[in-house]
């Protein structure tokens, strides 16, 4: 190729690269990347310059290797054949001719190559400029923990932190606190929805949830309506044109009527007629239209006038009037305005009477029907009280015929007792002399067998008890171990230990049947004699030397009855074999005594009466006591012989006691420090252990509640009433109007005697020197007069 083609070319190339910059100076095509979206828009026109830049370059390139190409390619074709030329001024004319139509097409080729790349370029940049107006998404957004959901439309190409501004503008709530998610993925404040896979016209629901709840809570946004959301349509308005319509759906709060519809005959399904979605106007509330203001009348003076004047035509000159049709009208009697006010009033007196009648009934009839529901209310609280007194009852005598706690044998002594009186009395009355002692003697030996008897049926619930306690302890220590998960579900986990103390467990329940053949009680034997071998010492050698000697009276044919002593030998010893730590691991958890011999010397204390050293547990301590003197047994035991007082009736009282306090939840305290004594002093020595209204004896049927209900319960501020009595006592709003000033200072009085008395408890002192009205008796009834010391005077000798 000679220089002027190459000067040609390399013009050409030069024309075509100013061109391809020019159009690449006005085009900017966004190019989406992870960096930070607010950066990605600054930078996209570089960018995207520099893309096209180096895309023009490469086209430039195959352009111009493509024009090389088709420059070789008309120059092989315009080059002649080798042969001798003409004239060499002939040949070159020839020669520039064929040239410049070869660079012709060859230019017309690049251009419509280069038009044609134009174009496409346009083309993007109109498809992304129609997707960017069209790039809105509708996102549901779901606060946590609240549920309340908020539907708006947002740019898919716009940054979140835009979205959680927005939300924390709603909330309250500072933004970097909000945390978006969407799929299980947190969504960070420089993200896109673009960049998570969401698309134009996409529906798309995050949650939203703080990451302080405590500092910053989440609450229910009360300025939205729950029952509209907003939803983004997309509608065609032409040919490949869209419009995007925001469409709010109202949820409909009433009932729409059924305006008919018809149904398909071979599917069966009921197409209804769609009604319009205008809200029906709410009718007014009609006002009481039974009031007096109704049947009252309000006079009001008003000039009435006709808006034109009238006139009659009369017969005269020129004028004719037919009278033919004229009538003739007679004046009636005159009827005045009192006269019709006086009308109007006896019709509405009328009125007034029948209204009156019809309120009267219907007062009539809600004080009748209050009467039945009164009637009927009281014929159930009497069955109540009947069948609690029956429940009552039938406890009672299934406690004194099957006794099997320590309140059950309480209540038979104490029958003993009032049993005993009522004979010692009779007798009294009756015999005197020799006769009288006979008869004390014979009711001492009624008295004595009533007591052995009631010690029978004391062992048997005392062996009965044991079994229970020692079926207890096993299954406490062979339980699994449990605890809950997150969803509420129970795992069970067996260790080593439990499983042994399972096996122990089987062993011994083998070993206490009863009623099973010889051959069976020797493989328990058998099975007892090989988990003992395990380890030696003094207990197991000897439980392995009964079991020998068992099994010999076995085999010797010794009959069941008389090896039962045994039998309680080997059981008791193996149970003592299961209680030892050392052989069963678990059992160390749950023993009550303590394993280290030091912990014996805590809180041990000497009772006087059974000179036994005890635990502090042992000891039932008062709220007056001072010192320790005597065990439970010992003052059960006491109660036994002399008083034989049952304490079941003050254990009630003081359980309802505790269950009403609790049920206040202001946080009382004193009726939680009384012990048993104490509400006993308080029932029997202040209150007379009857009702201070209405004089009830049975303590089954009282209750101690407040006086004032505002402030807690304490001995200086309760009543004894019976359950009824009490329940309309807390129904008071005012003491001084629901009572009369004598029976007020009544009770005053015997507030002041539990004062006085519970002052010695240290703990409750506290409690009564905070009372002003103390200070203010103390101070009334207080002298401070000192004494007078007078000198005599002697006469010296």
């Amino acid at each position: 190729m000679s220089d002027q083609e190459e000067g040609f070319d390399a013009q050409n190339a030069h024309d075509a690269s100013g061109k391809r910059d020019d159009a690449y100076e006005t085009i900017k095509i966004p190019v989406p990347s992870e960096s930070d979206p607010t950066e990605d828009n600054e930078s996209e026109p570089g960018a995207s310059g520099g893309a096209h830049e180096t895309r023009a370059e490469e086209q430039s390139d195959q352009s111009s290797s493509s024009l090389g190409t088709n420059d070789d390619e008309l120059m092989e074709e315009v080059t002649p054949p080798e042969q001798d030329s003409d004239s060499p001024r002939e040949f070159e004319k020839r020669y520039l001719t064929e040239y410049d139509n070869a660079m012709q097409s060859t230019k017309q080729y690049s251009d419509d190559y280069y038009l044609t790349f134009l174009d496409k370029i346009k083309a993007v940049k109109e498809s992304l400029k129609i997707s960017m107006q069209d790039s809105s998404a509708t996102v549901k957004a779901v606060l946590l923990p609240v549920g309340q959901e908020i539907i708006m439309s947002f740019k898919t190409d716009s940054i979140l932190k835009y979205f959680k501004d927005h939300l924390s503008n709603l909330l309250s709530v500072p933004p970097d606190v909000l945390q978006i998610r969407c799929a299980g993925m947190i969504l960070k404040n420089n993200e896109t929805l673009l960049q998570h896979g969401i698309k134009p016209q996409d529906i798309v629901q995050v949650e939203i949830f703080s990451i302080l709840p405590d500092l910053y809570p989440i609450k229910k946004i009360h300025g939205l309506s729950d029952a509209s959301q907003v939803i983004t349509v997309r509608v065609q308005t032409g040919i490949d044109q869209y419009q995007q319509v925001a469409v709010e759906v109202i949820k409909s709060d009433f009932h729409k009527p059924f305006l008919g519809g018809f149904r398909h005959k071979i599917t069966g399904i009921e197409y209804h007629n769609a009604g319009t979605q205008t809200v029906p106007k709410k009718t007014l509330e009609k006002r009481n239209v039974f009031c007096r203001d109704t049947q009252t009348v309000f006079q009001t003076k008003k000039l009435q006038q006709t808006t034109s004047t009238t006139s009659t035509q009369m017969t005269k000159i020129g004028v004719y009037v037919s009278n033919m049709t004229d009538k003739l009208v007679t004046p009636g009697k005159y009827f005045s305005a009192a006269e019709y006010h006086a009308q109007r009033l006896a019709a509405v007196i009328v009125l007034q009477m029948y209204y009156r009648r019809w309120h009267a009934k219907i007062v009539v009839e809600n004080l009748r029907r209050q009467k039945m529901l009164r009637l009927k209310w009281e014929e159930q609280e009497e069955l109540r009280k009947r069948r609690e007194k029956e429940e009552w009852m039938k406890l009672d005598y299934y406690r004194r015929h099957n006794p099997q706690t320590k309140e059950d044998f309480e209540l038979l002594y104490n029958a003993l007792e009032l049993w005993w009186q009522e004979e010692v009395a009779c007798i009294n009355q009756s015999f005197t002399g020799a006769e009288r002692k006979a008869a004390l003697c014979e009711l001492l030996e009624k008295e004595t067998q009533l007591i052995a008897s009631i010690g029978r049926h004391r062992h048997i619930a005392y062996m009965a008890s044991q079994e229970a306690l020692v079926q207890a302890f096993l299954d406490k220590c062979s339980a699994p171990k449990l605890w809950r998960r997150f969803d509420g579900k129970i795992i069970e986990m067996d260790t080593q230990f439990t499983i042994r103390a399972r096996e122990l467990q089987n062993i011994y329940k083998c070993i206490m049947l009863k009623n099973i053949s010889q051959d069976e009680r020797l493989d328990i034997l058998l099975t007892l004699k090989h988990t003992v071998k395990e380890h030696e010492c003094k207990l197991t050698q000897e439980i392995l030397e009964l079991i020998d000697r068992e099994v010999d009276l076995m085999m010797r044919g010794v009959k069941h009855h008389n090896l039962e002593g045994l039998r309680k030998r080997i059981s008791t010893l193996f149970l003592h074999y299961i209680k030892t730590p050392l052989f069963n691991p678990e059992v160390a958890r749950h023993l009550k005594i303590p394993q280290d011999p030091l912990k014996f010397y805590k809180n041990i204390y000497f009772c006087h009466s059974c000179q036994l050293y005890l635990p502090s547990t042992e000891f039932a301590v008062s709220s007056t006591s001072h010192r320790i003197y005597r065990c439970r047994n010992c003052i059960n035991l006491d109660n036994e012989t002399r008083q034989r007082e049952s304490f079941l009736k003050y254990r009630c009282l003081l359980q309802r006691l505790y269950y009403s306090e609790a049920d206040y939840e202001d946080d009382a305290k004193i009726a939680f420090l009384m012990q048993l004594q104490d509400i006993q002093y308080l029932t029997e020595s202040i209150w007379a252990a009857q009702s201070v209204l209405s004089a009830w004896k049975d303590l089954t049927d009282l209750a101690m509640v407040r006086w004032d209900k505002s402030v807690e319960w304490s001995p200086w501020n309760c009543i004894l009433l019976t359950k009824d009595e009490s329940a309309a006592h807390l129904k008071l709003t005012s003491i001084e109007e629901g009572y009369e000033p004598l029976f007020i200072h009544k009770i005053k009085h015997k507030h002041i005697l539990a004062k006085n008395y519970f002052s010695q408890i240290p703990l409750l002192a506290s409690f009564i020197h905070d009372d002003d009205e103390v200070d203010e008796i103390r101070e009334k009834y207080h002298t401070e007069a000192t004494p007078h010391f007078t000198e005599s005077q002697r006469s010296s000798p």
